[in-house]
Protein backbone atom coordinates (compact mmCIF):
# COMPACT_ATOMS: atom_id res chain seq x y z
CA UNK A 1 0.00 0.00 0.00
CA UNK A 2 1.16 3.36 -1.04
CA UNK A 3 2.09 5.67 2.14
CA UNK A 4 2.08 9.48 2.02
CA UNK A 5 5.60 10.92 2.43
CA UNK A 6 4.31 12.88 5.57
CA UNK A 7 4.84 10.52 8.46
CA UNK A 8 1.82 11.62 10.51
CA UNK A 9 -0.87 11.26 7.96
CA UNK A 10 1.23 7.92 6.76
CA UNK A 11 0.40 6.95 10.38
CA UNK A 12 -3.10 7.62 10.68
CA UNK A 13 -3.76 6.12 7.40
CA UNK A 14 -1.94 3.31 8.36
CA UNK A 15 -4.04 2.77 11.77
CA UNK A 16 -7.19 3.81 9.68
CA UNK A 17 -6.33 0.85 7.20
CA UNK A 18 -6.30 -1.69 9.70
CA UNK A 19 -9.37 -0.83 11.58
CA UNK A 20 -11.28 -0.56 8.64
CA UNK A 21 -9.99 -4.78 7.84
CA UNK A 22 -10.79 -5.71 11.35
CA UNK A 23 -14.16 -3.75 10.82
CA UNK A 24 -14.73 -5.81 7.34
CA UNK A 25 -13.42 -9.07 8.83
CA UNK A 26 -16.26 -8.90 11.32
CA UNK A 27 -19.08 -7.33 9.38
CA UNK A 28 -18.22 -10.84 6.85
CA UNK A 29 -18.51 -13.15 9.82
CA UNK A 30 -22.00 -11.83 10.94
CA UNK A 31 -22.91 -12.05 7.13
CA UNK A 32 -22.68 -8.69 5.83
CA UNK A 33 -24.58 -5.02 6.99
CA UNK A 34 -27.50 -5.69 9.55
CA UNK A 35 -31.21 -4.74 8.67
CA UNK A 36 -30.90 -1.70 10.32
CA UNK A 37 -27.43 -0.41 8.31
CA UNK A 38 -29.75 -0.10 5.40
CA UNK A 39 -32.73 2.06 6.58
CA UNK A 40 -33.02 5.28 5.18
CA UNK A 41 -32.22 7.12 8.75
CA UNK A 42 -29.18 9.09 7.36
CA UNK A 43 -27.53 9.05 10.72
CA UNK A 44 -26.80 5.54 10.96
CA UNK A 45 -23.62 2.62 10.74
CA UNK A 46 -22.13 4.74 13.41
CA UNK A 47 -19.44 1.53 13.70
CA UNK A 48 -19.31 0.99 10.08
CA UNK A 49 -15.96 1.56 8.25
CA UNK A 50 -17.49 2.70 4.94
CA UNK A 51 -13.97 3.32 3.28
CA UNK A 52 -12.23 4.14 -0.41
CA UNK A 53 -10.38 0.97 -1.02
CA UNK A 54 -6.36 1.73 -1.19
CA UNK A 55 -6.75 2.19 -4.91
CA UNK A 56 -9.61 4.04 -5.03
CA UNK A 57 -7.67 6.60 -2.22
CA UNK A 58 -4.66 6.64 -4.36
CA UNK A 59 -7.02 7.56 -7.74
CA UNK A 60 -8.41 10.88 -5.07
CA UNK A 61 -4.95 11.80 -4.23
CA UNK A 62 -3.62 11.84 -7.81
CA UNK A 63 -6.32 13.58 -9.30
CA UNK A 64 -6.55 16.33 -6.53
CA UNK A 65 -2.50 16.37 -6.67
CA UNK A 66 -2.52 16.69 -10.16
CA UNK A 67 -5.07 19.35 -10.90
CA UNK A 68 -3.57 21.35 -8.01
CA UNK A 69 -6.82 21.26 -5.93
CA UNK A 70 -7.19 24.16 -3.80
CA UNK A 71 -10.60 23.72 -2.63
CA UNK A 72 -11.99 20.25 -2.08
CA UNK A 73 -15.38 19.24 -0.42
CA UNK A 74 -16.18 15.54 0.48
CA UNK A 75 -19.55 14.37 1.13
CA UNK A 76 -19.57 11.65 3.24
CA UNK A 77 -16.32 10.94 5.86
CA UNK A 78 -16.91 7.85 7.86
CA UNK A 79 -14.08 7.51 9.34
CA UNK A 80 -11.69 9.37 7.70
CA UNK A 81 -9.98 6.98 5.47
CA UNK A 82 -10.29 9.48 2.09
CA UNK A 83 -9.75 12.62 3.99
CA UNK A 84 -6.30 11.56 5.00
CA UNK A 85 -5.84 10.89 0.81
CA UNK A 86 -6.74 14.51 0.55
CA UNK A 87 -5.18 15.74 3.57
CA UNK A 88 -1.69 14.44 1.98
CA UNK A 89 -2.28 16.22 -1.54
CA UNK A 90 -3.44 19.39 0.24
CA UNK A 91 0.06 19.35 1.84
CA UNK A 92 1.35 19.33 -1.17
CA UNK A 93 -0.89 21.78 -2.85
CA UNK A 94 -1.33 23.77 0.15
CA UNK A 95 -4.96 23.85 -1.04
CA UNK A 96 -8.03 23.27 1.68
CA UNK A 97 -10.10 20.00 2.27
CA UNK A 98 -13.51 20.36 3.45
CA UNK A 99 -15.57 16.81 4.82
CA UNK A 100 -18.61 15.95 6.10
CA UNK A 101 -20.05 13.71 8.92
CA UNK A 102 -23.70 13.03 10.03
CA UNK A 103 -22.87 10.75 12.66
CA UNK A 104 -21.65 12.55 15.98
CA UNK A 105 -19.72 9.26 17.21
CA UNK A 106 -17.85 9.92 14.03
CA UNK A 107 -17.24 13.11 14.33
CA UNK A 108 -15.41 12.78 17.59
CA UNK A 109 -13.05 9.95 16.00
CA UNK A 110 -12.29 12.31 13.21
CA UNK A 111 -11.52 15.64 15.29
CA UNK A 112 -9.05 13.03 16.99
CA UNK A 113 -8.10 12.14 13.53
CA UNK A 114 -7.44 15.60 12.42
CA UNK A 115 -5.51 16.17 15.35
CA UNK A 116 -3.22 13.45 15.66
CA UNK A 117 -2.21 13.62 11.51
CA UNK A 118 -1.25 17.58 12.26
CA UNK A 119 -4.19 18.34 9.30
CA UNK A 120 -6.66 20.52 11.55
CA UNK A 121 -5.01 23.65 9.95
CA UNK A 122 -6.26 22.43 6.50
CA UNK A 123 -8.76 20.46 6.85
CA UNK A 124 -12.36 21.74 7.66
CA UNK A 125 -15.43 18.88 9.50
CA UNK A 126 -18.85 20.15 8.77
CA UNK A 127 -21.02 18.36 11.39
CA UNK A 128 -24.52 17.71 11.01
CA UNK A 129 -26.80 17.51 7.55
CA UNK A 130 -24.82 18.02 4.33
CA UNK A 131 -27.74 19.08 2.89
CA UNK A 132 -27.50 22.14 5.38
CA UNK A 133 -24.06 22.15 6.12
CA UNK A 134 -22.65 22.62 2.61
CA UNK A 135 -24.99 25.65 1.92
CA UNK A 136 -22.58 27.85 3.45
CA UNK A 137 -19.25 26.45 1.52
CA UNK A 138 -17.62 28.85 0.03
CA UNK A 139 -16.20 28.81 -4.13
CA UNK A 140 -14.75 28.47 -6.35
CA UNK A 141 -14.39 24.73 -5.49
CA UNK A 142 -12.19 22.41 -8.16
CA UNK A 143 -13.04 18.76 -6.71
CA UNK A 144 -15.51 17.35 -4.90
CA UNK A 145 -16.02 13.50 -3.93
CA UNK A 146 -19.14 12.10 -3.51
CA UNK A 147 -19.30 8.82 -0.98
CA UNK A 148 -22.04 9.59 1.46
CA UNK A 149 -25.96 8.61 1.32
CA UNK A 150 -26.41 7.53 -1.85
CA UNK A 151 -29.35 8.69 -2.80
CA UNK A 152 -28.55 12.21 -1.59
CA UNK A 153 -25.75 12.69 -4.17
CA UNK A 154 -28.09 14.81 -7.33
CA UNK A 155 -28.98 16.72 -3.90
CA UNK A 156 -25.15 17.33 -2.74
CA UNK A 157 -24.26 18.16 -6.03
CA UNK A 158 -27.03 20.93 -7.29
CA UNK A 159 -25.89 22.60 -3.70
CA UNK A 160 -22.21 22.35 -4.66
CA UNK A 161 -22.91 23.18 -8.51
CA UNK A 162 -23.16 27.20 -8.24
CA UNK A 163 -20.08 26.56 -6.17
CA UNK A 164 -17.59 25.17 -8.95
CA UNK A 165 -15.12 26.59 -10.87
CA UNK A 166 -15.09 25.51 -14.69
CA UNK A 167 -12.68 22.46 -14.92
CA UNK A 168 -13.83 21.41 -11.82
CA UNK A 169 -14.21 17.39 -11.10
CA UNK A 170 -16.51 15.32 -9.53
CA UNK A 171 -15.30 11.86 -8.46
CA UNK A 172 -18.69 9.70 -7.42
CA UNK A 173 -18.38 6.47 -5.94
CA UNK A 174 -20.30 2.92 -5.68
CA UNK A 175 -22.37 3.64 -8.90
CA UNK A 176 -23.23 0.36 -9.28
CA UNK A 177 -25.91 0.95 -6.39
CA UNK A 178 -29.53 1.54 -7.47
CA UNK A 179 -30.24 4.60 -5.31
CA UNK A 180 -27.25 6.52 -7.88
CA UNK A 181 -28.91 6.00 -11.05
CA UNK A 182 -30.60 9.44 -10.84
CA UNK A 183 -27.97 11.11 -10.20
CA UNK A 184 -25.81 9.02 -12.97
CA UNK A 185 -28.09 9.63 -15.30
CA UNK A 186 -28.42 13.56 -14.87
CA UNK A 187 -24.61 14.10 -15.35
CA UNK A 188 -24.33 12.24 -17.85
CA UNK A 189 -27.12 13.91 -19.72
CA UNK A 190 -25.33 16.44 -22.54
CA UNK A 191 -27.13 19.06 -21.12
CA UNK A 192 -25.88 19.35 -17.24
CA UNK A 193 -22.63 20.72 -18.25
CA UNK A 194 -21.16 17.64 -17.27
CA UNK A 195 -18.80 15.14 -19.37
CA UNK A 196 -18.98 12.14 -17.75
CA UNK A 197 -17.48 8.84 -17.61
CA UNK A 198 -17.80 5.74 -15.40
CA UNK A 199 -15.05 3.48 -14.55
CA UNK A 200 -16.42 -0.05 -12.89
CA UNK A 201 -17.86 1.42 -9.68
CA UNK A 202 -16.62 5.06 -9.72
CA UNK A 203 -17.32 8.00 -11.99
CA UNK A 204 -15.76 11.12 -13.20
CA UNK A 205 -17.19 14.25 -14.03
CA UNK A 206 -15.61 17.16 -15.88
CA UNK A 207 -17.88 20.32 -14.91
CA UNK A 208 -18.15 21.75 -18.15
CA UNK A 209 -18.64 25.94 -16.64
Amino acid sequence: MWLPDDPLIAAELTRLRAASEEARAARKARGGFRPQDMSDNIVRMGTEFLALSPEEGELVYMLARSAGAQNVVEFGASFGISAMYFAAAMWKTGGHFTTTEVHPDKCAALHETFRRAGVEDCVTLLEGDARETLKGVEGPVDFVLLDGWKGMYLTVLEILKPKLKPGAMVLSDNLSLASTKDYFDAVSDPASGFLTQRCGDMGLSLYLG
